[in-house]
């Protein structure tokens, strides 16, 4: 998994609140079972719309999602994180994410960034007004800035650890991997092992 320290690019504003699962990936697509490929149909039924703000060419490169309250709500499946990484997106701010998605979202290094309301509706004006306008987000400090905002945000300390040293599940057992050879050098001969078998 790709490190996440500080992500510099335009927003895109989506000012929808309560955008579930669903709507980010229909559940016609859940059928792949790469992790791959799934951004080109990320909030598909909503990119039918002519006037569907995702669908303006100034948000083609937006590399940042500011959005409504209550992202990512609805089912648990994964694949809503992995339409949106795949589609571009390195981070979402909203004022509140589902659990869930937010969890999800951790695992493959898409940071979900809470701030309060009024600013996140600040940040979204922005983006519509001067589409041009560059959000810096540095996860070390915690701090968001674009424009004149300048804030700091809170987040887990060890989904923080995670996303700036790039570990997913695997790489979060891997750094444990001496303890693990310790102890099924330590395992009987006839109990199972953990030890790839080539035989």
């Amino acid at each position: 998994m790709k490190p996440v320290i500080r992500i510099a690019s335009t927003m895109a504003p989506l000012d929808r609140t309560n955008v579930d699962t669903d709507q980010i990936m229909p559940k016609q697509f859940l059928k792949r079972i790469e992790r791959s490929g799934f951004g080109p149909f990320t909030f598909f039924d909503w990119r039918k719309e002519p006037d569907f703000i995702l669908n303006r060419p100034e948000y083609q490169h937006a590399r940042v999602l500011v959005t409504g309250a209550n992202f990512g709500c609805g089912s648990s499946r994964e694949h809503a994180p992995w339409g949106l990484q795949d589609a571009g997106f390195e981070a979402i701010i909203a004022p509140s994410f589902a659990d869930i998605f937010r969890n999800n979202s951790a695992k493959i290094g898409l940071l979900c960034v809470m701030l309060e309301e009024p600013i996140v509706h600040r940040l979204m004006r922005l983006a519509t007004d001067q589409p041009e306008t560059e959000c810096r987000i540095d996860l070390e400090g915690q701090t968001v800035e674009a424009g004149d905002i300048r804030v700091r945000f809170d987040i887990d300390a060890f989904v923080k650890h995670r996303l700036l040293n790039g570990l997913d599940d695997i790489g979060l057992t891997m750094q444990h991997a001496d303890e693990i050879a310790a102890f099924e050098a330590k395992r009987r001969p006839i109990l199972p092992t953990t030890e790839p078998s080539f035989a």
